[in-house]
């Protein structure tokens, strides 16, 4: 896993940002991936609010452990198997990484610059193959090819 020192500070300076509108960027997140897919959101049983704040202190962790992202592998492996239990299939990850970027874009403005959208795609691609790959035995990021339609 490779996230470079630059990538970093991006992602780091950036979620700075966002965190004190945590709640806002939830919400943006959650309403562009229902846009996407709205299917979703049968998987969502309890408050929306509340797994608005999971999602942030996710982003969070994911975030403060950077320096050490060996540390993260077994949070989100475990994390992937507890996705699968809730119906999460392998293609669902990729309207999430694009709501993600899509809630930052809005929350940042300007400041989400082609720089900073490139370090928080890569960082996604690193947690959501991590994830992948945990959850789906058969996964394998150089023969996967997400097939399904979404919303744009």
């Amino acid at each position: 896993m490779s996230i470079t020192p630059r990538q970093k500070q991006l992602i780091q300076q950036s979620f700075s940002k966002v965190e004190p509108i945590a709640d806002d960027a939830a919400l943006i997140f959650y309403r562009k991936l229902f846009e996407y897919d709205p299917n979703l959101r049968e998987l969502f049983k309890g408050s929306m609010k509340q797994q608005g704040q999971k999602l942030m202190a996710t982003l969070k962790v994911a975030v403060n452990t950077l320096d050490n992202l060996d540390k993260l592998v077994p949070v989100l492996q475990q994390l992937a198997i507890k996705h699968v239990d809730y119906g999460v299939k392998v293609d669902d990850y990729t309207p999430v990484g694009n709501a993600l970027l899509f809630a930052l874009k809005t929350g940042l403005g300007n400041e989400f610059t082609d720089e900073v959208k490139e370090a928080w795609r890569d960082l996604y691609i690193v947690v959501a193959d991590v994830m992948r790959s945990a959850a789906y035995p058969n996964y394998s990021k150089s023969t996967y090819t997400n097939r399904k339609q979404y919303a744009k």
